[in-house]
Formats: C-alpha cells, sequence, structure tokens
C-alpha cells in the first residue's frame, strides 16, 4: 500500500510540474501572437465620395462607372443594399473594384485540378502557383511534371510555397524544376540561416493563387494535395471515387474560383509583391501584365492580407460587410475561432433580425481546433444564430454571402493565425447572379448538414464540454 501511495504521488508530482510548466509557457507564446487591433469599419453609411471602379483600361470616369453600376442593378430585389455594399468594398481601401470579370464557381479538389491543369497545358508564356502545402504525393507530382514540360518548351514558371506547410516535402522534388530554369522560392525558411527577412517563424504564406499568362487567376482554399482529390457531394467521377478509396481518410469539402478579366492583373501584383519582399530571382524578360480586356459581368476585388500591415484588410472588409449586414449572413469556414469584435458583430446582426447562418466542420484535421470553435457555439446559439455542421467530409472551404449580393471566396480562416500571423488572399465578388449561385452552393451544404439546436447543445456529454474547455484555453494558438 506505501508503495502504491509513493507511486501516486511521484505521478501527482510530474503532473502537476507539466502543468505548472505549461501555465508559466503560455505567457511567452501567447505574447508571441500579437494582438488585434480594435477595428472600426462601418465606411459605408456615408461614403466620402462616389463609387468609382475600374475597367479594362484603367479607371473610370463618373459618368462610365454610374452607367456601369446602374446596369448592373437592373432586375436587383434590393439596389440600395447593393450600393451600400458598393461603397462599403471601395472605402475599404487597396485594390480597386474592378469591372469585366468572369468568375467560375469551383467545388472541391476535381473540379478544380481539372481546370488548373488544363490552364497550365494551354500556358504560353508564364505560369505564377503560390500555395501553401504542395505535397510530394501524387497531385503534386502531377503538377511537378506538368510544370516541368511547360518549363522545358519555353513558359517560365514561378513556383512559391510555404516553408511550414510544405514541410514534409523534400527540396530534391522539386530539384527537375529547378535544372530546368524555372524559379523557385521557399516562403519564410524554417531554417534562420536561409531566411531573407527578419526571421519570424509564425509568419507563413497561407496563399492559394495560381496566374496563367496573366490572364487567368485561381484563388480559393485548395492545396495541392491529394487529400482534395474526391469530391465531397454525390455522382462523383470514377477517379474521385477511386481517390476517395486509396486515401483511405475523409473526403475534403473546398472551393475555389477560376477568374478571367481585368482584376487579373491585381493577383498577379499580389503574387509579385511577396515575391519581391522574399528576394527571389528578378522575374523579368516575360509578359506578366498583358492588356486585358472585359470577360464578363462580375465587379471583383482582390484582396491580399499580410502580417506586415496594420491588420487583416479580409477581416475588416468581412466585419464591415456583416456590420452592414440587412437580410442575411452565410458563413462557411473551416476553422472558427472569433475574436470578440466577430462575435459582437454576428451577434448584433442577428439582433438585428439578419438571418445569420454558420456552416462549420463536423469533423476537422485538428480535434483543438474543432472544440475549440464548438466553445463558442453556446452564446452563438443563444443569440438567435443558427449552426450547422457538415458531416460527411472534412470542411476545409472559406466563403461568405451577404445580403444576396457581396460574396468572397480565399484561403482566409476565420482563426487568429490568419488574423495575424497568415499571409493570405481572397476575392470579394458584388453583384446578384455570383450571388444566387453561392447561395445555391451553401444550400447544398446544408443538405449534407446538421443543425445545431440549443436543445441538442445543452444535452452534450460531460467530456464534450471540458474539451471545448480546455481548448479554449489555447484558442490564439491554433
Amino acid at each position: 500500500m506505501a508503495g502504491l501511495q509513493q507511486a501516486c504521488g511521484q505521478r501527482l508530482q510530474a503532473l502537476m510540474r507539466r502543468v505548472l510548466l505549461l501555465a508559466a509557457m503560455a505567457p511567452l507564446l501567447l505574447a508571441g501572437c500579437g494582438s488585434l487591433p480594435r477595428i472600426n469599419p462601418d465606411l459605408t453609411m456615408r461614403p466620402s465620395h462616389p463609387i468609382q471602379v475600374e475597367g479594362a483600361h484603367g479607371p473610370l470616369s463618373s459618368q462610365q462607372s454610374k452607367a456601369i453600376l446602374a446596369r448592373l442593378k437592373l432586375g436587383a430585389d434590393d439596389t440600395h443594399i447593393f450600393e451600400r455594399h458598393l461603397a462599403l468594398v471601395q472605402e475599404m481601401g487597396g485594390s480597386p473594384l474592378v469591372v469585366g470579370n468572369k468568375v467560375e464557381l469551383l467545388l472541391d479538389g476535381p473540379a478544380t485540378y481539372a481546370s488548373m491543369f488544363a490552364a497550365i497545358n494551354a500556358a504560353r508564356d508564364t505560369i505564377n502557383l503560390e500555395t501553401y502545402i504542395l505535397e510530394p504525393d501524387e497531385i503534386g507530382q502531377s503538377l511537378v511534371d506538368t510544370l516541368l514540360v511547360k518549363q522545358r518548351t519555353g513558359v517560365q514558371v514561378n513556383l512559391l510555397y510555404d516553408s511550414v506547410g510544405s514541410l514534409s516535402t523534400p527540396k530534391e522534388f522539386f530539384q527537375p524544376l529547378v535544372d530546368a530554369g524555372a524559379h523557385v522560392l521557399e516562403y519564410n525558411p524554417v531554417d534562420p540561416l536561409k531566411t531573407r527577412k527578419d526571421w519570424a517563424l509564425n509568419e507563413r504564406d497561407h496563399r492559394k493563387l495560381l496566374v496563367v499568362d496573366g490572364k487567368i487567376a485561381y484563388v480559393g482554399g485548395i492545396n495541392i494535395s491529394s487529400v482534395y482529390s474526391a469530391g465531397s457531394f454525390g455522382g462523383s467521377s470514377s477517379r474521385s471515387k477511386k481517390a476517395r478509396h486509396t486515401q483511405g481518410g475523409p473526403t475534403w469539402r473546398d472551393t475555389h474560383l477560376r477568374i478571367e478579366g481585368p482584376v487579373v492583373a491585381d493577383f498577379q501584383k499580389l503574387f509579385m509583391s511577396t515575391w519581391e519582399r522574399q528576394k527571389g530571382d528578378v522575374l523579368g524578360g516575360r509578359n506578366y501584365f498583358p492588356q486585358l480586356g472585359n470577360r464578363g459581368p462580375e465587379v471583383v476585388r482582390a484582396i491580399g492580407s499580410s502580417p506586415d500591415d496594420p491588420y487583416s484588410l479580409m477581416y475588416a472588409t468581412l466585419l464591415s460587410a456583416i456590420n452592414s449586414a440587412e437580410s442575411q449572413v452565410y458563413l462557411t469556414n473551416a476553422y472558427f475561432l472569433p475574436d470578440a469584435q466577430l462575435l459582437a458583430a454576428l451577434k448584433g446582426a442577428a439582433a438585428r433580425g439578419v438571418d445569420v447562418r454558420l456552416l462549420l466542420p463536423g469533423k476537422s484535421d485538428s480535434d483543438l481546433v474543432l472544440y475549440a470553435s464548438r466553445s463558442f457555439y453556446r452564446e452563438l446559439l443563444d443569440s438567435g444564430i443558427r449552426i450547422y455542421e457538415r458531416q460527411d467530409a472534412l470542411l476545409h472551404s472559406k466563403t461568405a454571402m451577404i445580403d444576396g449580393v457581396w460574396s468572397t471566396v480565399g484561403s482566409t480562416n476565420l482563426d487568429w493565425r490568419s488574423r495575424l500571423n497568415n499571409q493570405e488572399i481572397d476575392a470579394v465578388i458584388l453583384g446578384q447572379d455570383f450571388g444566387r449561385r453561392m447561395q445555391a452552393m451553401f444550400d447544398q451544404d446544408l443538405q449534407a448538414s446538421r443543425q445545431i439546436t440549443r436543445a441538442d447543445w445543452a444535452h452534450r456529454s460531460l467530456l464534450s464540454r471540458l474539451k471545448e474547455a480546455g481548448a479554449r484555453v489555447w484558442a490564439r494558438l491554433l
């Protein structure tokens, strides 16, 4: 008995030492996370100047802008809402509103990869690819092989990948591209001796961007990895079914965009800016900014957020859109860890009678994030916000649709890392036509989701509550 008591005492002391060590480390870890400034982005009630947009040949006159926006508003259910959101996006600063774009909504990996590979195979001059994860698996190898063929036929390939996101990918994987003359750049290398700026391990490039010939841009949430090889909805192709079977894990649900038109130049500028800040090889001798004509009816804004900025521009833009919402706020996000400002915006919208719905993962690649996210459910449900969890796939999308006219697709999660530490890239699309496509996609996701009710949540297990409370402590580090 004495030996048992002694052993238990030793285990208890060891446990206490671990708890004390974590408690001592927490302030140091949190100090490295920074803090988010108070953002007051409600500038759209009284726009400071008339709404102006850019087109294929640069800034349009006020008269031209009015004429184009009037055509966009024809048939709109409520032009007042459309005008408010136009003013909202303009007042936030950064890249301009650009008209004349064609935007295709791509659901899941199979559709996205098929479109991306087709564009790469058709490239004639340049291919710029920026990605967080590039796995050395079937999809990654297929991409590198395709890029290698294009490089050898005279197309300049420039590849930028994140050091942490692609940590499992050996440098040798990229060597054939380098040997063929492609430029390959590692963002913020983990090795401080290789870094090209002040070493900051926590700063990562979370963007997913592909620009082909300066004419076509792809942006969204899909990395280069075989986990996206299977579609998450019924009726998937035989190739998708095979990928799902061989993958072994859950299918991944994600969203991407294919964009043509004048706004592609703004996405190209964002790529070039990151490349230059990372001190990559000079990208000259090619036509990275060709003349771009009108390709479609969409008004688009390219938004790049960076940890070098005073705050996340995408986050501030989303806050403004929520605070200005009049009818609906539909958010889909993979990692939902809201701060006080986002919580206040969502609850304030619900209090105004806005239909606020959150579509979140029912399973995740991070249990800590999943339970930390669920720790916010009670106060959200008590505020009248509807919460749904996608059941049959691992939800990785980062999208929003507000008032049927304001939409976004990109790489920005609603967590602390995206708000403070990551390079992110998103597209904001204005207009009812694209809003309807976003609505249809959201409704399709809801059919594969389970609504979380207040009654359900009140009866969850004690173990789940303890996991939520424990994960909530580390929310700012996730």
